[in-house]
């Protein structure tokens, strides 16, 4: 079976500049203004590092650029998750994972609490 082209998907090839939030900015700014505005508490450290604890306490979010086992281990982010009826889990990203990856892995993750 042959298919006609004007059947098929136009390809779409975004410009560089369309593809610029794929790059990691190194920035935690995407992820701790939606942490802060869901009420998380947010404290970071001397080394800037930044530690987030969600208001239930059951979900933990670290900014880690200066922690030395971190890096060790290719990662810049945790998110660690203790859910009320499972075992607890965590989830690392690494150094080039950008940070509205990230924000939106979380915000996935919180959407519904109740679960």
């Amino acid at each position: 079976m042959s298919a006609s082209s004007t059947l098929l998907p136009a390809v779409v090839r975004p410009t560089v500049e369309e593809r610029a939030w794929l790059s990691s900015d190194h920035c935690a700014g995407s992820v701790l203004e939606l942490l802060g505005a869901l009420g998380w508490a947010i404290v970071d450290t001397p080394e800037a590092n930044v530690h987030c604890t969600s208001p239930d306490g059951r979900v933990y979010v670290g900014w880690l650029p200066e922690d030395t086992a971190a890096w060790k281990r290719g990662i810049v982010w945790q998110i660690r998750v203790i859910p009320a009826d499972a075992e607890p889990w965590v989830q690392e990203f690494g150094h080039y994972t950008p940070s509205e990856a990230v924000a939106g892995f979380i915000a996935a993750l919180v959407a519904h609490p109740s679960r």
